[in-house]
């Protein structure tokens, strides 16, 4: 399903008039058969765009907590559906009109909440996977505050990263800075007042050779991780709601940053798949919906091999039970006597998977530190070093001048 602009011409009895009008279809033949139903006659089709501050907006989260808390507020009275509905009708920023037109679209389509949220393409898979799984049950006015909570949780985190990397990379920048603009005037100037001793120039020009050496792997090694980074950050920004795509593919294969990025994706789709069970949702339908809770693709497939085990007649517990859970894990979900321990479990094992991201988004940012410390020492080691060769070059001028008055 996709957000569509179409230019529409109408036969009136005044004359053709021209109309511009949205629709979630799947694709350009559907706008162009519903467009024909209507009695009009399709000019142009385009994907629904958004300008590049209309993207910013929509997916700030402090933008997402508001559209949720309005839903939230607004269904103490009715559905979450009109309350949503009345949202977009109360709505009078036109750039705000624009985001939340594939919502508008989906629910005058009959369409629910959830699909309509989706639509907007400004969720994480979490976030919708708590919510998707609150509606199922019938409690999404009781879900919204916990989907709350993960987006403002996400949002720390992402800041506090954020600002390490921020931090250490403005370090870095001033060191690599100071590297590149002085290296051609210092090795000139090694070059130029060169040892005039034969055995003494040898062992200069070495030690010159290293300095240069050394500067230059320090300044391409920034230059490599810079854009590696700079790359990073724009390509999960333009492939936000994907659930896999190669800069993700290469990011997970990142030691600790892998770990790090399954334990989340354990904690969302464990709390998502136990929502679900306490809301009486059939235990096939919960499987499903928990792959869609997250992007790692080693927990999709997880939930999804789970339930073809379940649809072949294994037992829940031996289902649920395989990697990549770690031992302890799989010997709870392994001891399931009974239905209603299912949940609980769930709930304790995304609990100490939110522990355990906790803990290696910790490790990651000291590991930072610990990183940006040894290129800063490599680097100010260099500079000292070549403060030695710079004396190398000195006392043989000077032995040079004391020969010479001799």
């Amino acid at each position: 399903m996709q957000q569509w602009v179409a230019e529409v011409a109408y036969y009136t009895t005044s004359g053709v008039k021209k109309k511009t009008e949205s629709f979630y279809l799947p694709s350009v033949d559907d706008v162009r058969d519903a467009v024909s139903k209507k009695g009009g006659y399709v000019l142009t089709v385009r994907p629904h765009e958004r300008t590049p501050l209309e993207r910013l907006l929509a997916r700030s989260s402090w933008w997402q907590v508001q559209l949720l808390r309005g839903i939230q507020f607004r269904s103490t009275s009715t559905s979450p559906g009109v309350a949503l509905w009345r949202i977009i009708q109360a709505e009078t920023n036109p750039m705000r009109q624009n985001i939340l037109a594939p919502a508008r679209e989906a629910l005058s389509r009959g369409l629910g909440v959830i699909d309509a949220l989706k639509s907007l393409n400004i969720f994480d898979h979490g976030t919708l996977a708590i919510l998707s799984a609150s509606e199922k049950a019938n409690k999404l006015a009781e879900g919204i505050p916990h989907a709350i909570h993960s987006i403002t949780q996400k949002r720390k985190n992402t800041r506090a990263i954020m600002g390490t990397m921020g931090w250490l990379g403005f370090d870095v920048f001033t060191i690599v800075s100071s590297l590149a603009a002085g290296k051609g005037m210092v090795l000139g100037w090694f070059e130029s007042n060169a040892p005039t001793d034969a055995d003494k120039l040898e062992e200069y020009t070495r030690v010159v050779a290293n300095l240069g050496l050394t500067w230059d792997v320090l300044i391409y090694t920034a230059y490599a991780i810079a854009i590696f980074m700079c790359w990073c950050i724009f390509s999960f920004w333009i492939n936000k709601g994907k659930t896999d795509w190669p800069t993700y593919a290469v990011v997970r294969k990142l030691p600790l940053i892998g770990a790090y990025l399954r334990d989340l994706g354990f904690s969302d789709s464990m709390m998502a798949c136990a929502r679900m069970i306490r809301g009486l949702v059939p235990i096939a339908d919960a499987l499903e919906q928990a792959s869609d809770a997250t992007t790692a693709p080693d927990v999709r497939g997880y939930w999804k091999e789970a339930n073809k085990e379940l649809m072949r007649g294994i037992g829940l517990g031996a289902a649920l039970d395989r990697e990549p859970l770690n031992r302890s894990e799989r010997l709870e979900l392994a001891t399931l006597s009974d239905l209603s321990q299912v949940a609980t479990i769930m709930e304790s094992i995304a609990e100490m998977r939110q522990q355990g991201a906790k803990g290696k988004h910790s490790l990651i940012v000291w590991l930072a530190f610990g990183l940006t410390g040894v290129y800063l020492a490599i680097a100010f080691g260099s500079a000292i070093y070549a403060l030695t060769v710079m004396n190398m070059s000195m006392d043989s001028m000077m032995g040079g001048l004391m020969s010479g008055a001799l």
